[in-house]
């Protein structure tokens, strides 16, 4: 009897107050950052809402106090912080008469990943993040991009791809790999169902139909060659730009010249690598990383907005760095001089002609941009072992990826930029 009793008490006892919310701080006090996008994805998930409070305790949420989400938090080993009725009501009015900000979080995002169904010998920054995270996904490539597919989500995803039709010139040092050549069967196989004469053809179609999505109300998110190779393909609609490289096919020497900006969300006035031996796209990346004219790494620092004028850059920059390592990618960097006008720069390194880290809106969709492959493996090769996040759940540039995750969920009135 003694035992029944007690644990009747101990229940009354822990059991969420009448108003008491969760504080899942992001500052120090945090173990686990990345999980912490998880849990609140979770709560959206399951139809409840939550709040990113921008600029508190470096991007901090307050989420419902429900037995269920104190469960979840203590599974995913996120700190949390059980706060009363007037405390929320205190915290709440210091947001709103500080430069911070409130934002409601709604929905979960829809998210798809673009990505072959065969195993690339590389991983991906952003599915590594969705995985640990624990945050659901779906795939797809371009069959499902060219059937209608991409209307189905909110948020999209590109890395490593290589829009050009050029296999990222892969060719040059790895042309007889096993993956390699199951690529280029796989692409051409798709080029030749969906009626189009070549690889390029079929990624230009591909570019064309993202394009779309984002001028519909899409959220794209894209990192490394993605972003570049991207640009470049829905400039070179009805320009054949390059051949499949694996013979060697020289470009068109007045390709760049007839390339059109007007198509493109970001870049503008690229001039392409008319070099097939040469393992780069254009100038648009400030790096060339794979070039005998290689720029070394520094470091970016993150910008601060106001959060009451600009919330869209202050949640894609919520972090508790504001100075980041700088890593490779194919593509590290965009050329300041590369950038259409009104281009929102949400980070870039002191000093250099390049920017990390941008942001655009294009029709009624967004779009942002993230330099290199691997926030935590800054020389990242073909064939390395994929990172272990369990090793890094503080990492500050994987938390530039989980925040576009989130992005889509605030509710729309808070949109201003």
């Amino acid at each position: 009897m003694r035992r029944i009793v007690f644990a009747v008490v101990l229940t009354l006892i822990t059991a969420p107050l009448a108003g008491q919310q969760l504080l899942v701080p992001m500052d120090g006090a945090q173990t686990d950052h990345l999980k912490a996008y998880g849990l609140t994805f979770w709560v959206l998930d399951h139809r409840l809402t939550a709040d990113w409070l921008l600029n508190y305790r470096d991007g901090s949420f307050l989420l419902p106090d429900r037995p269920e989400v104190r469960r979840e938090a203590a599974m995913r080993g996120v700190t949390n912080e059980p706060i009363s009725a007037a405390e929320v009501a205190r915290l709440l009015s210091t947001v709103e008469q500080s430069n911070m900000e409130r934002v409601i979080l709604e929905k979960a995002p829809r998210i798809a990943v673009y990505t072959p169904d065969n195993v690339n010998p590389w991983d991906d920054a952003v599915t590594l993040a969705l995985n640990y995270a624990d945050i659901p996904y779906d795939k797809l490539w371009d069959g499902e991009v060219l059937q209608g597919r991409l209307s189905e989500y909110d948020w999209l995803h590109l890395h490593h791809e290589d829009f050009t039709g050029q296999y990222s010139k892969f060719y040059i040092s790895y042309a007889g790999a096993p993956w390699l050549q199951e690529a280029m069967r796989a692409n051409e196989a798709l080029a030749a169902r969906f009626n189009k004469t070549d690889v390029p053809q079929l990624k230009k179609s591909v570019a064309e139909e993202m394009r779309l999505y984002v001028a519909q109300g899409g959220f794209l998110f894209a990192m490394c060659t993605a972003t570049e190779t991207l640009e470049l393909a829905l400039a070179a609609i009805g320009v054949d730009i390059a051949a499949p490289f694996s013979d060697g096919t020289p470009i068109d020497p007045d390709a760049t010249a007839k390339l059109q900006w007007d198509r493109t969300l970001a870049f503008r006035d690229a001039q392409l690598q008319m070099n097939p031996g040469v393992n780069a796209f254009s100038d648009i990346d400030g790096h060339q990383v794979n070039t005998s004219w290689r720029q070394p790494l520094g470091a970016f620092t993150l910008f601060d907005f106001s959060p009451k004028f600009d919330p869209v850059a202050s949640m894609l920059v919520q972090n508790h760095e504001r100075v980041l390592a700088d890593f490779y990618g194919l593509t590290t960097s965009f050329r300041r001089d590369r950038l259409k006008p009104g281009i929102i720069v949400l980070a870039e390194e002191e000093g250099a002609p390049w920017t990390k880290y941008i942001h655009g809106t294009f029709g009624e969709g967004t779009w942002t941009f993230l330099g290199g492959h691997d926030p935590e493996d800054p020389q990242h090769q073909i064939g390395d072992a994929h990172t272990d996040l369990s090793m890094h759940p503080h990492s500050p540039g994987y938390r530039l990826i989980l925040n576009n995750v989130l992005f889509p969920a605030a509710k729309k009135k808070t949109l201003k930029t």
